[in-house]
């Protein structure tokens, strides 16, 4: 079987975890909780018997919301460009026009969940062994800002110049989903020396996003979901290409998260009865996921009040990096560094993105195997997302609605 990601992040959620057992194959005739109905309304379930004596029974999972998905509830759609290095991300410095560059980009669709570890442990060292108090950070999006305030917090007065600000850079159209392996490296380049030092960042990250938990605007949460499937979990999909990331030429990626299988909880097989799904096999995993606006805010914000200043300025040409007054320059500008460093090791990885109304009642994921199919539940409404055939070093971000338009009435069989 080729184990290749079959959509992203759901590998992690299915193909990546520890199978406890198998569902059963017959369709499923459980029923959806309609909007209305109390979030805590019992899932149809097969009968258990009564508990002894003096001990007290657990209710089943309440039974998941059903989504309301057609075209017309889309509010918005957008697409940015995962910014891919078949080596992993760039993180070097270099002596160039006078100045320190400390090059920090390449994570392709991990910038924000390994944004943490890779600023802390492989950036901020670099910064440090410069010697300069004040740094300068060119780009500001996940990276960039992660790695400003990873430097304030180490005592380094920061100055950040950007083309965009969030909300317009593009890892603000980003799922927003714990995915630290995502499009990191490929098979051939994830030696053990690079693995080593993933699992390091992904465990750094892992708990700097735990201490975010709780805060206003709710920026990272801990939410349920369902992995379903038309063919047993451990059997290849009848399309040989059906659990990639839907590109025939996409390469081969490593199982990382194999490194580090304590840092989310094991997904569970499901009976028929047990989900409301037509489909024959389902499992229930539990992932983290990220409130992308509020939390830029928020990493803005505490910029700010720490004496961060953000610049609008746009470089074309390294040599005007001369200009700058600060010594020591912090190269986070994702795909941009293609262009600006020319460096043409970056393969941009397009991505598009449905947003449907908000639905407070829909709290779960839902990840559909070999349809292509991915369902993240924000507060700014239901993230839609499907691969194209021709994502994979395709940087077009112009808008294919069609497409989004196909994966929502994919989504509305699951609900029909």
């Amino acid at each position: 079987m080729n184990r290749r990601h079959w959509l992203g992040a759901a590998s992690a959620w299915a193909a990546a975890w520890p199978l406890a057992g198998r569902a059963q194959s017959t369709a499923s005739s459980s029923s959806f909780a309609q909007p209305a109905e109390p979030a805590a309304a019992a899932l149809d379930a097969p009968a258990v018997p009564d508990p002894p004596p003096g001990r007290l029974s657990f209710a089943e999972p309440p039974r998941p919301a059903r989504m309301r998905v057609s075209p017309d509830r889309i509010v918005d759609i957008t697409v940015c460009t995962r910014p891919f290095r078949a080596q992993g991300p760039r993180i070097e410095a270099q002596r160039l026009h006078g100045k320190t560059i400390v090059h920090h980009y390449g994570h392709g669709g991990a910038g924000w969940s390994l944004s943490w570890g890779s600023a802390s442990l492989g950036a901020l060292p670099l910064i440090l062994a410069t010697g300069a108090r004040r740094i300068a950070v060119i780009g500001c999006g996940a990276v960039g800002l992660t790695t400003a305030r990873v430097a304030q917090r180490a005592g380094l007065k920061v100055r950040i110049y950007c083309r965009e600000r969030p909300p317009e850079v593009a890892s603000t159209f980003a799922t927003g989903m714990w995915s630290p392996d995502s499009r990191i490296v490929t098979r051939e380049h994830a030696t053990p020396a690079f693995n080593a030092m993933w699992e390091r960042m992904a465990r750094h990250s892992f708990r700097a996003w735990q201490d975010l938990l709780g805060l206003n605007g709710s920026p990272v949460e801990w939410r349920d979901g369902y992995v379903l499937s038309d063919t047993p979990f451990g059997q290849p999909l009848p399309n040989a290409n059906a659990n990639a990331h839907g590109s025939a030429a996409e390469p081969d990626y490593p199982h990382l998260l194999d490194l580090i299988p304590d840092l989310h909880p094991r997904s569970t097989p499901l009976t028929p009865a047990q989900h409301p799904f037509p489909v024959p096999h389902a499992r229930r995993f539990t992932e983290m996921t990220f409130n992308i606006r509020p939390y830029q805010r928020m990493l803005i914000e505490d910029f700010f009040r720490e004496g961060g200043e953000i610049l609008t300025r746009e470089f074309t040409d390294p040599r005007e990096l001369a200009a700058l007054p600060e010594r020591t320059i912090v190269n986070c500008t994702g795909y941009g560094a293609r262009a600006l460093f020319k460096d043409e090791s970056l393969i941009p990885v397009r991505g598009q993105i449905a947003r449907l109304v908000p639905q407070p009642e829909v709290d779960y994921m839902l990840a559909w195997r070999g349809h292509n199919l991915m369902v993240v539940p924000r507060r700014d409404g239901l993230l839609i997302q499907a691969q194209g055939e021709h994502d994979f070093n395709n940087p077009d971000r112009g808008i294919d609605r069609a497409m989004s338009e196909a994966a929502i009435a994919r989504l509305a069989t699951l609900f029909a």
